[in-house]
């Protein structure tokens, strides 16, 4: 009975990880097709964005100095949703009410400011692939200990309670006929 009652149970296990495996899959293959996307369209926001910066750099001369004056970024969050107890993290941003230049409008001209925006949205851009390429990961991560899982279950510990099973009902049997064929006999030897 204690066999049944694993085998029972390791059919379920299975089946629970056969559909949570499944819903990993779904998921990873969205953030794929996400990232196929951001991927195709960030490498022409850095190509844009070099090519403000090379403009500017023309036109202004080396804008090294102009660099050390923006600010770190602190401002970004990272919070996680979870799918099916894979923790995928989801990075944000305050909303920005306006660009604001951190320099000086006195030895600066419109193409640094082309290339200082150009740049923001490289790092949104950036910030939003980096979201999606943690998620990825960790996402076939679990997919693959899912399926490792499920397979020890189906390969390994089902075949195994069913032998086992399989074993103690034949050995039942056995004695079932055995008692049969003894009770016949004593029946017989009384008669």
């Amino acid at each position: 009975m204690a066999a049944k009652r694993s085998l029972a149970l390791c059919k379920l296990g299975y089946d629970l990880m056969d559909r949570k495996r499944n819903v990993l899959i779904r998921e990873l293959m969205q953030l794929v097709d996400r990232a196929k996307e951001l991927r195709g369209s960030i490498e022409k926001t850095y190509a844009a964005a070099y090519a403000e910066l090379q403009e500017a750099n023309i036109t202004l001369g080396v804008v090294g100095r102009f660099t050390e004056m923006v600010p770190e970024d602190c401002s970004v969050k990272i919070e996680t949703r979870s799918v099916m107890g894979v923790e995928i993290p989801i990075i944000t941003r305050p909303e920005e009410t306006g660009v604001t230049i951190p320099y000086g409008f006195l030895d600066t001209n419109v193409q640094l400011d082309e290339a200082y925006a150009a740049f923001r949205k490289v790092r949104d851009m950036t910030l939003m692939l980096a979201e999606v390429d943690s998620g990825v990961f960790r996402l076939a991560t679990a997919i693959s200990a899912t399926q490792r899982r499920a397979n020890a279950l189906k390969n390994v510990l089902i075949p195994r309670y069913t032998e086992r099973i399989r074993t103690i009902s034949d050995a039942l049997e056995d004695k079932e006929r055995e008692e049969f064929t003894r009770m016949k006999i004593i029946k017989a030897t009384k008669k």
